[in-house]
C-alpha cells in the first residue's frame, strides 16, 4: 500500500509499517516552491490597439501563476504514481491532499492506477510527521493490517 499526501508544492509517499507507524519512502518538491510570483514569469495578456480610438484592450484573461505551477506539479506527481503502478510498486493506493489538489492527481490517475485506488482523505498533512500520521490514517493502515492476517488486538 501506498499512501501518497501532497499539496500544491510538496508530496511524499508513505507505507504503513507495523505498530501504527508510517514511513515516508520518496519526498518530491515543486521546482516553484518557494519563488515568488516575479520569478515564475509574467502573465500579462498581449493588447492589441483599436485604431480608431487609440485604446489598448487585452487579448486573454489573466492567470495565477501560482495555480498553474501547482496543477503542473500534481499532474507530475499523478505521473509519478502511474509509473510506479505499471511497475507493481503498490496494489493499493490512498491519496491525502487538499481538495483541488486531490482532484487534479486523481483525473490524471490512469485506469489501473485509479483501479488501486482505496481511500482518499481531503486533508493538508504535508506538514505532519510520520509519527503523527496514525491518528489520520488509521483507517487504511488497519485494512491493510487486517488483509494481511495480523488483525489487530483489541482490549
Amino acid at each position: 500500500m501506498w499512501i501518497v499526501v501532497a499539496d500544491g508544492e510538496h508530496a511524499r509517499f508513505v507505507t504503513p509499517a507495523p505498530k501504527r507507524a508510517f514511513h515516508t519512502q520518496r519526498v518530491f518538491e515543486s521546482p516553484s516552491a518557494h519563488k515568488q510570483t516575479s520569478d515564475l514569469g509574467t502573465d500579462r495578456p498581449a493588447q492589441s490597439m483599436d485604431s480608431a480610438t487609440g485604446t489598448r484592450h487585452a487579448i486573454t484573461p489573466k492567470h495565477d501563476l501560482h495555480e498553474m505551477e501547482k496543477q503542473k506539479f500534481a499532474h507530475q506527481i499523478a505521473d509519478e504514481i502511474n509509473r510506479a503502478s505499471a511497475k507493481g510498486a503498490f496494489d493499493q493506493l490512498v491519496l491525502v491532499a487538499p481538495a483541488h489538489t486531490l482532484n487534479e492527481i486523481r483525473d490524471k490517475l490512469d485506469t489501473t492506477t485509479a483501479a488501486k485506488l482505496v481511500g482518499t482523505l481531503q486533508k493538508d498533512l504535508i506538514k505532519v510527521p510520520d509519527h503523527e500520521l496514525a491518528t489520520h490514517l488509521d483507517e487504511w493502515a488497519l485494512q491493510r493490517t487486517s488483509r494481511e492476517g495480523n488483525r489487530p488486538r483489541r482490549k
